[in-house]
């Protein structure tokens, strides 16, 4: 990517993956008195912001849980404004996306998508799998639980067709079943919003993540953000179990 706009100080680490649960983009908008959609087309800007930002701290992943198995029961219409930003994110951002040497990931269930939307998602990673400056992983049509179940199907039909032993099913045997077995687990995942919880965002891969809950709405999110969010995960002590701290990163 090119040069930094905002030199990072040689002693400021960063985690090497950070994923973010992008949360209040309507409470934003309801804030503002503006209609919902306005609030997922700033959190858009919200995206190019942590993408460049993230490139420039140095961090080698992002994870962003752009759209839940869960979203389909919002209202109609907000979910077509939501589809047809994810087709214009990627229609106008790909080229510099590929620029920037950035590659593209997409985990979650694919099948039942729209054929354009899947073309879509194939096209972005196509284009940018030897990108390798920083991997920007989307969660769409994602739920960990779904997650996890395809994962123990597919080791289940292994076993069933003897291609696999029961006690050749471990944990390592299992999470190489999951969209990002070629991935390593966040080191730190960031909510934002004030909620505190996970709702369904990989809930496998953040056993030993460390959560930070950030009080702003999705679409306020920037730079200053997401220092002082490292800067508290800095402050942890990552013992992944054990008696001794880790750094994890």
């Amino acid at each position: 990517m090119s040069e930094p706009a905002n030199p990072v100080p040689k002693d400021f680490e960063v985690p090497k993956h950070v994923a973010i649960i992008m949360d209040g983009n309507g409470r934003w908008a309801s804030a503002r008195g503006l209609p919902r959609v306005e609030g997922h087309r700033r959190g858009v800007e919200a995206i190019r912001r942590t993408i460049r930002a993230a490139g420039e701290l140095g961090i080698k992943i992002i994870t962003i849980f752009s759209f839940s198995s869960e979203n389909w029961s919002r209202p109609a219409t907000e979910v077509s404004e939501l589809m047809g930003l994810l087709r214009r994110f990627i229609r106008n951002d790909l080229a510099e996306l590929h620029k920037s040497n950035v590659r593209v990931r997409i985990i979650g269930e694919r099948e039942g998508l729209d054929p354009e939307i899947t073309r879509l998602l194939v096209e972005a990673e196509e284009l940018t799998r030897n990108n390798d400056a920083l991997t920007l992983v989307v969660a769409f049509n994602y739920g960990a639980r779904q997650e996890i179940a395809r994962a123990a199907r597919a080791v289940a039909e292994q076993v069933a067709s003897g291609a696999l032993k029961p006690a050749d099913v471990t944990v390592e045997k299992l999470g190489s079943f999951l969209d990002t077995s070629d991935l390593p687990d966040p080191d730190l995942v960031i909510r934002t919003s004030g909620e505190q919880r996970l709702s369904n965002f990989l809930l496998w891969q953040s056993a030993y993540s460390e959560l930070v809950f950030v009080p702003s709405y999705w679409p306020d999110f920037d730079r200053a953000t997401l220092e002082a969010a490292i800067a508290e995960y800095r402050q942890r002590e990552r013992r992944f179990g054990g008696l001794v701290a880790k750094t994890g990163s």
